[in-house]
C-alpha cells in the first residue's frame, strides 16, 4: 500500500524530484567513475612488450618489507607490510648460473635496461626510450631489416619506429644521451619487433657499451628464462621460483611480466588506489551533504500534503516510510541511469590523466560491474539516508502541529539541528587544529578536504540562524533598493529554513574550489621561497633533456669553478617515503644553504646524511646519529648524521653526496647544476657548447621553469577533484533552480496583490545576491581556516597562497551560477497568468 502511494506520489510531482534525481544521478556517475579509477590500480592489467617472446620473467623485488611481531594475550601475530621502491632493483648476474641449472631452461637470457634518449630534432614523439644490449633483442623478439647487429662500442641498432620518425637509415648518425656524456653512435643496423610495441623505443648496443651505460657491473636488471620444448610455463615458473627461493628476486609470467617491464605502471596503480579512494570517498561525502539539503527542500514544499496525512491518522512510521520508498525509487532511478554514465566518465578521467603524464598508458582501464554496483548502492543508501534525515521533524510532529507549521516556517530551528551543528562546528575546529600538527601532504590533504565539507555541513545545520543573523546586516540596505529589496528581505526573513538549504551548496562550492586551487599553491610557493633564498650560486645549468651529465660539471670544475649536481630521488626510512638529494660535497656552502640548523655541511661524504627538521624531529635524530634507510633501488645503508636543516620543503627531506645517490638511480643526470663563479653567464655556456641539451639560466630563470613544472603536477590533482566541484556546482544550480519553480503560487499572489513582473524579478536578484554573500562569506571563511591551518602545518607559517585574480573569478562564477539558476525558472513561472494559478491551487 504505501509503496504504492510512493510511486504515485513520484508520479505526481515530477518536477518537485527531479532535483533529487539530478543531484542522486551525478553522485552515482562520479562514485562509478571514482571506482573504476580504483579498480584499474588494485586489478589493472600492463601488458608486457619487451618481453613478449619470454614466458618468464626474473626481476628484482619492488618493494621495501617490514614484518612486525606482537604478542598478546598468549598469541603470536605476524604482520608484513610492503611500499614500492622509486627506482629499479637490480639482480646479480651470479643468478644466470642458477637459472641456467633450472629444470626445463633451455636459455637464460641477461636484460640490461637504461636510460638511452637519442638527441633528435623531433624527439621520440612522446614515447619512452630506453637502452639495451643487442644480446636481450631474442626477448621480444626484434629482427633485423636492415644492416648489422652492433660491434663496437660506437655502433647501434635502433628499432624500425624510431627509424621512420627520426628519419634514419644504416650508416646515419646518432647523438645519445645516456647515464654517461651524449655519445654519437654510426646506426648499424634497423630491427622490428615481432609483436605490437607502442609505448616505448628501443636502442640496442654492443654487449660492452650496453654494461658500461647500464652503470651497474656485475647486475642486470632482469632475466629472460627461455623453456625447454614442451615445458609448461606454469611449471617453469614453479621451478624457477623454487630456485631461486632466498633471493630478492621475483618471478613473473603472463600479465605480471608487463609490472617487471614497466615499473612507472606498477607504482601508478599505487597513486591510483590513493586517488581514486580519495576522490570517491569525498565525492560520496558533497553527495550525501547536498542530497539531504534538496530533500529537506523538497518535504519542506510538500510540508501541507504531510500534514494532512497526519492529520488523518497516518503515524510517523508511515510518514517516514512513504518518504523512504519515494526515496529508494528516485535513487535507485537515478543510481541506475548514474552508474551507467559513471563508465564513460570514468574510462576518459583515466585517458585524461594519461594524456597529462600522471598514468602511463600501459596501465589499461578497467571498468567492470563492481565500481556500477558500488555506484548504484551508494546512491540508495544515500538516498534513504536523505530521506531519513530531512523527514524526522515532519514524521515527529503532532498532527495539529503540522497543519499550523504547514502555513509557515517554524520560527526557529529544532535544538537537536542546533546541537548538531554545534557539535559539527566544534569537530570541524578540531579537525583545523589537528591540520596545524601535520606535516606531510599525505597525512594533511585527506584532512584538508574533510574539514571543508565537516563545516559546510556545520552551516547547512546552523543555516537559518546564520540566514537571520545576515538579514540583521543586509536587511536595511536590501529595504533601501526599493520595493524588490524590501520583498527579497521579507522572504530572506520568513522563509530562512528554505534560504539556507541554498546557502549550503553554494558555500560548498566556493570553500572547496578555494581549497583545492589554492592548496598546491600554497606548499609550491612556499618551497619555492625557501629555493630562492637557500640557492647561493650565481648560474644555473638546467637541461632541456633528460638531465644534464657529469661531463658538464667536469669541464665547468676545469675552469675552477665550483659546480654542485642535484640528482632527485625518493629513500625510505623504515616504511616512509622521503623525497631526497644528492648533491656534490665540494665547495657546497657556496652555492648552496639550506639552512642548518645543527651540525655541518663540511662532513657530508658517502657515509654521511644531512636530514630536514621534519625528519630529525619524526625519527628523533641529532649531528652524530646513526640513520638507517632504503635507496631508491632498494639497497640498504646506514649513515650518520651531519646537519639538521631548516628548509626541507624547499631542498628535500634528506640530503646525501651525490654520486652514492647517482649510482643507485635510473636516472644518474644531474636535474641542475649550480654554479658558483666569477664568469659571465656567456662565458660559462661557451664552456658548455660542446654539451647538447643543456642551458645556462639565472637562479631566478630556473624558480621561473620549476613553478611551470609545478603548475603542470598540479594540474593532475585538479583534474581529481575537478569533476567534485562539477558536481558541486550542478548541485548548487539545481537546489536554486528548485527553491524558486515552486514558488509558482507566492509568485501569483504578489502579483496579484500589485506587484509587476519586474519587481518579482528583482526580488530574486536580491535574494540571490544575499544568498550569494553570505555564502561567499561563510566558503571563504572556511577556505581561509583551513588553508591556513594547512599552511602552517606544511610550512610552518600561516601564509596560504591566495591569488586575487582566482578568486574573484571563483566568486564570479558562483555568481553566474547564482544568478542565471534563479533568473531562467522564474521568468518560466512568471509566464503563467497569476489569477490562473491562484484558482488551481485552491
Amino acid at each position: 500500500m504505501m509503496l504504492r502511494y510512493a510511486l504515485r506520489s513520484v508520479r505526481a510531482r515530477k518536477a518537485g524530484f527531479l532535483g533529487a534525481f539530478l543531484a542522486l544521478m551525478c553522485a552515482a556517475a562520479l562514485v562509478t567513475a571514482c571506482g573504476t579509477l580504483l579498480e584499474t590500480g588494485l586489478r589493472g592489467s600492463v601488458r608486457t612488450e619487451r618481453y613478449a617472446a619470454t614466458p618468464v620473467v626474473v626481476s628484482g623485488d619492488q618493494n621495501v618489507h617490514r614484518t612486525t611481531v606482537t604478542h598478546k594475550k598468549g598469541k603470536t601475530k605476524t604482520k608484513r607490510k610492503a611500499k614500492p621502491i622509486a627506482e629499479r632493483a637490480w639482480l646479480p648476474e651470479r643468478l644466470e648460473t642458477t637459472l641456467a641449472h633450472t629444470a626445463g631452461v633451455a636459455r637464460v637470457v641477461p636484460e640490461l635496461t637504461f636510460l638511452a634518449q637519442p638527441l633528435t630534432p623531433g624527439g621520440t614523439g612522446g614515447r619512452s626510450t630506453y637502452g639495451h644490449a643487442w644480446d636481450s633483442a631474442v626477448l621480444t623478439p626484434y629482427r633485423l631489416t636492415a644492416g648489422t647487429a652492433p660491434q663496437a662500442a660506437t655502433d647501434v641498432v635502433v628499432d624500425s619506429w624510431l627509424a621512420g620518425h627520426a628519419h634514419l637509415k644504416v650508416d646515419s648518425r646518432l647523438t645519445v644521451q645516456s647515464t654517461r656524456a651524449p655519445r654519437t653512435y654510426r646506426v648499424s643496423g634497423v630491427a622490428a619487433p615481432a609483436t605490437d610495441v607502442r609505448h616505448q623505443t628501443s636502442l640496442f648496443f654492443s654487449t660492452a657499451e650496453a654494461r658500461r651505460l647500464a652503470r651497474h657491473p656485475g647486475q642486470v636488471s632482469a632475466f629472460g628464462v627461455l623453456p625447454e620444448r614442451g615445458t609448461h610455463t606454469s611449471r617453469l615458473h614453479q621451478d624457477v621460483a623454487r630456485a631461486l627461493h632466498g633471493t630478492t628476486a621475483q618471478v613473473a609470467d603472463g600479465d605480471a611480466r608487463g609490472k617487471a617491464e614497466f615499473l612507472d605502471a606498477a607504482a601508478a596503480r599505487t597513486e591510483l588506489v590513493g586517488v581514486g579512494g580519495a576522490m570517491g570517498g569525498t565525492s560520496l561525502l558533497v553527495a550525501v551533504l547536498v542530497v539531504v539539503g534538496t530533500f529537506a527542500l523538497t518535504v519542506q514544499q510538500r510540508h501541507r500534503e504531510l500534514a494532512l496525512l497526519r492529520a488523518v491518522a497516518a503515524d510517523s512510521g508511515q510518514i517516514r516510510r512513504l518518504l523512504g520508498r519515494e526515496a529508494l525509487i528516485v535513487g535507485g532511478a537515478a543510481g541506475a541511469v548514474g552508474a551507467l554514465l559513471g563508465l564513460p566518465l570514468g574510462s576518459w578521467l583515466h585517458a585524461r590523466f594519461v594524456s597529462m603524464g600522471a598514468v602511463p598508458a600501459t596501465l589499461r582501464h578497467t571498468g567492470g560491474v563492481l565500481p556500477a554496483c558500488a555506484g548504484f548502492a551508494a546512491t540508495l543508501i544515500g538516498a534513504w539516508a536523505a530521506a531519513r534525515v530531512a523527514s524526522r521533524r515532519v514524521a515527529r510532529i503532532r498532527p495539529a502541529e503540522a497543519l499550523a507549521e504547514s502555513r509557515g516556517e517554524p520560527a526557529s530551528p529544532s535544538w537537536g539541528r542546533v546541537l548538531a551543528g554545534l557539535l559539527l562546528l566544534a569537530g570541524g575546529t578540531v579537525l583545523v587544529v589537528v591540520l596545524t600538527s601535520l606535516h606531510t601532504e599525505g597525512a594533511s590533504t585527506p584532512v584538508t578536504f574533510l574539514a571543508v565539507v565537516v563545516l559546510a555541513t556545520a552551516v547547512a545545520l546552523l543555516g537559518p540562524l546564520l540566514v537571520k543573523g545576515a538579514l540583521l546586516l543586509l536587511g536595511g540596505p536590501l529595504r533601501r533598493t526599493g520595493p524588490g529589496g524590501r520583498l527579497a528581505a521579507a522572504n530572506l526573513r520568513g522563509n530562512a529554513a528554505r534560504m539556507a538549504s541554498v546557502v549550503t551548496p553554494l558555500t560548498l562550492l566556493v570553500g572547496m574550489t578555494c581549497t583545492v586551487l589554492f592548496a598546491q599553491p600554497t606548499l609550491a610557493d612556499a618551497a619555492r621561497a625557501q629555493a630562492r633564498e637557500g640557492v647561493r650560486a650565481q648560474w644555473v645549468v638546467v637541461p632541456t633533456g633528460p638531465g644534464v651529465p657529469a661531463e658538464a660539471a667536469r669541464r665547468l670544475r676545469a675552469r675552477h669553478d665550483v659546480a654542485t649536481e642535484v640528482v632527485r630521488t625518493t629513500v625510505r626510512v623504515g616504511l616512509d617515503k622521503y623525497a631526497a638529494q644528492g648533491v656534490t660535497p665540494a665547495g657546497l656552502t657556496r652555492t648552496w644553504d639550506p639552512g642548518v640548523v645543527a651540525g655541518s655541511l663540511d662532513r657530508l661524504a658517502e657515509h654521511t646524511v644531512a636530514v630536514s627538521e621534519l625528519v630529525a624531529r619524526q625519527r628523533h635524530l641529532r649531528p652524530g646519529s646513526t640513520l638507517g634507510l632504503t635507496l631508491g633501488d632498494g639497497t640498504p645503508v646506514t649513515l650518520t648524521v651531519t646537519a639538521v636543516y631548516s628548509r626541507g620543503l624547499g631542498f628535500g627531506d634528506l640530503t646525501l653526496a651525490h654520486d652514492l645517490v647517482a649510482r643507485h638511480v635510473d636516472n644518474p643526470l644531474a636535474v641542475s647544476v649550480l654554479v658558483a663563479t666569477g664568469r659571465t653567464r656567456s662565458q660559462v655556456a661557451a664552456s658548455l657548447r660542446d654539451t647538447p641539451a643543456v642551458r645556462v639560466v639565472t637562479p631566478e630563470t630556473a624558480d621561473r621553469l620549476q613553478a611551470v613544472r609545478q603548475q603542470q603536477n598540479a594540474g593532475v590533482g585538479l583534474l581529481a577533484m575537478g569533476l567534485v566541484l562539477a558536481f558541486t556546482a550542478i548541485a548548487a544550480v539545481n537546489t536554486l533552480a528548485l527553491s524558486v519553480s515552486e514558488r509558482v503560487r507566492e509568485f501569483a499572489l504578489l502579483r496579484l496583490a500589485g506587484a509587476t513582473r519586474r519587481q518579482v524579478l528583482r526580488m530574486l536578484r536580491a535574494e540571490a545576491l544575499a544568498v550569494l554573500l553570505l555564502a561567499t562569506v561563510l566558503g571563504s571563511g572556511i577556505a581561509l581556516a583551513v588553508l591556513t591551518a594547512f599552511s602552517v602545518g606544511m610550512t610552518g607559517r600561516a601564509a596560504p597562497a591566495v591569488p586575487a585574480a582566482p578568486y574573484v573569478a571563483v566568486v564570479a562564477v558562483a555568481g553566474l551560477l547564482a544568478l542565471a539558476a534563479t533568473a531562467l525558472p522564474g521568468r518560466a513561472a512568471l509566464r503563467v497568468r497569476a489569477v490562473t494559478v491562484a484558482t488551481a491551487r485552491e
